[in-house]
């Protein structure tokens, strides 16, 4: 798979063939009636999407297993309803507004006794979606999707398919298969050795790293690259040929916080 100087970027487990961004607005008990904080907060989320990028809104409400199901059925349409009502007194069009749903009561496992009005009032939403296109691809010389036969040092290959929650370190499935892939080619030349580095982005001016929610300490970009080199480590990768480093926010790229979460091999030597 070429890169031929344009590179589709893809970033930890948030940027697919469609994003998904999804807003909450929770609700007091029986209540549909959104108050001035709310409204700020749920329009805000949308004004600051990329407007360019929006394809479509979803609105889903929801209610607690608290009540009959054909009142909770009711209220969370109401508390859907009100969204949308807000939105379109705020200027949000209402073409883009796919899905006003009422989903009503979310139940609760008989066997969950612990922190049980803390579960139910999580469960007395609405859940903004909205759904948006994917980023442009972009042009940068000397980026590759993949392993190649004839690299050149400092080159670099962005892992576009390792895939990590948001704030953890922690590989999810598809990565790992991926990793495989690339693993075998890193087999097949072994010529090549390279860091790994970790990336992040959206942390304040004064923070250059960002908190990893598995360990909770400010070093996510490091972990990320520590959990690849771990994985290439257990797939038989020497170590003698990588290292790895987290950067945290200090290697932006130019175009778009987006493109900054990422994890790539930089060959050092070959």
């Amino acid at each position: 798979m070429k890169f031929l100087k344009y590179l589709p970027l893809l970033f930890f487990g948030w940027l697919q063939a469609q994003e998904e961004i999804v807003h909450s607005v929770y609700f007091d008990f029986d209540k549909h009636v959104l108050n001035e904080k709310q409204v700020h907060d749920a329009v805000d989320f949308i004004q600051k999407t990329d407007s360019t990028r929006i394809e479509s809104i979803q609105i889903f409400g929801y209610t607690d297993d608290v009540g009959k199901e054909a009142y909770n059925f009711k209220l969370s349409t109401k508390r859907a309803t009100a969204i949308q009502d807000k939105f379109i007194e705020n200027g949000i069009k209402s073409k883009i507004i796919v899905t006003i749903e009422g989903k009503g009561r979310i139940l609760i496992d008989d066997d969950i006794l612990e922190n049980l009005p803390e579960k139910r009032s999580k469960n007395r939403r609405v859940d903004i979606v909205v759904n948006v296109k994917p980023l442009p691809k972009i042009e940068i010389p000397g980026f590759y999707t993949t392993i190649q036969k004839n690299h050149i040092v400092g080159d670099h290959i962005y892992l576009e398919n390792v895939l990590f929650q948001r704030g953890s370190s922690k590989l999810e499935f598809k990565s790992k298969t991926d990793l495989d892939k690339i693993a075998k080619l890193l087999h097949k030349y072994k010529n090549l050795q390279f860091e790994i580095q970790g990336h992040v982005c959206c942390t304040p001016p004064y923070q250059k790293e960002a908190i990893d929610k598995d360990t909770k300490k400010r070093q996510l970009s490091f972990n990320r690259a520590q959990t690849v080199y771990k994985y290439l480590l257990f797939k038989k990768i020497s170590k003698d040929r990588m290292t790895f480093k987290g950067y945290g926010n200090t290697v932006p790229l130019g175009k778009g916080a987006q493109y900054d979460r990422r994890v790539e091999l930089v060959i050092t030597k070959i």
